[in-house]
């Protein structure tokens, strides 16, 4: 009978490791030991009989650790990652008193802020966050001096980011004031600072992003450091939003 082998990347994110992607990242980095060997990507392990170590601690198949699934409020000033080598402040200061290790899903720049999900269970990471899924965030953007017909057409069409363009995305107007604009934008990719680097092409200075809802979950009145446990219809509703492309927010 074949053995019942499975990806070492996806073995650590089912046992919440970390994510497919972080995963891998760490097997790259020569983090991860099978039955005492470096890893390396593209090996499969036998979750039954392998012995797999992540920075000498072993995993345990199989384990009934509960799921967590975590909406934080990120604040600006904080990056995305659960360490940092130069000492900034991270993300996993704000969830310590969760009882077992979450990690971000997707990321959200240090200067910007709003809502982040953070969760240890690796397949729900990863379909929120595969570009395949197309899962849409919302954010609500501060741009001055103010914004035209012509930049928002742009903006809306898709524009050139690194050399590829972007895919469409919604654009609207909620206030106009003199020497300022806010806009609300719901984007369908994931591209490295994505509207900061469009607004910075239409020659416009982002003083405050807000991410403010991924797909139908909302961040509502969450208050800047503070998180909550998703409830179950929010996790079925991202679920949900990673099998659709509507848009239903507004």
């Amino acid at each position: 009978m074949k053995e019942n082998l499975v990806r070492l990347q996806k073995y650590m994110a089912d046992n919440g490791i970390a994510s497919r992607r972080k995963s891998e990242e760490m097997i790259e980095a020569g983090m991860v030991k099978v039955n005492g060997r470096v890893a390396n990507i593209g090996d499969k392990v036998n979750p039954k009989k392998d012995k797999v170590v992540v920075r000498g601690r072993k995993i345990t198949a199989g384990s009934k650790t509960k799921k967590y699934y975590i909406m934080l409020h990120k604040p600006r000033g904080y990056v995305t990652t659960m360490s940092d080598e130069k000492g900034r402040k991270c993300v996993a200061e704000l969830v310590k008193d969760i009882p077992v290790r979450v990690y971000p899903v997707g990321r959200l720049d240090r200067e910007s802020e709003g809502l982040l999900l953070m969760t240890n269970d690796g397949d729900f990471a990863n379909k929120v966050t595969h570009p395949s899924k197309h899962v849409y965030k919302v954010y609500r953007v501060t741009v001055r001096p103010s914004i035209n017909d012509e930049q928002l057409e742009k903006m809306s069409s898709g524009m050139m980011i690194d050399g590829k363009k972007t895919a469409p995305a919604e654009v609207r107007v909620v206030t106009r004031e003199e020497g300022r604009c806010v806009l609300e934008i719901v984007l369908r990719e994931g591209r490295n600072r994505q509207i900061r680097k469009m607004c910075e092409q239409l020659n416009l200075e982002v003083p405050r992003l807000k991410r403010i809802a991924i797909g139908q979950v909302k961040l509502g009145g969450l208050k800047a450091g503070a998180w909550r446990e998703l409830t179950k219809e929010e996790v079925h509703r991202l679920q949900a939003s990673a099998n659709t492309t509507e848009v239903d927010y507004y």
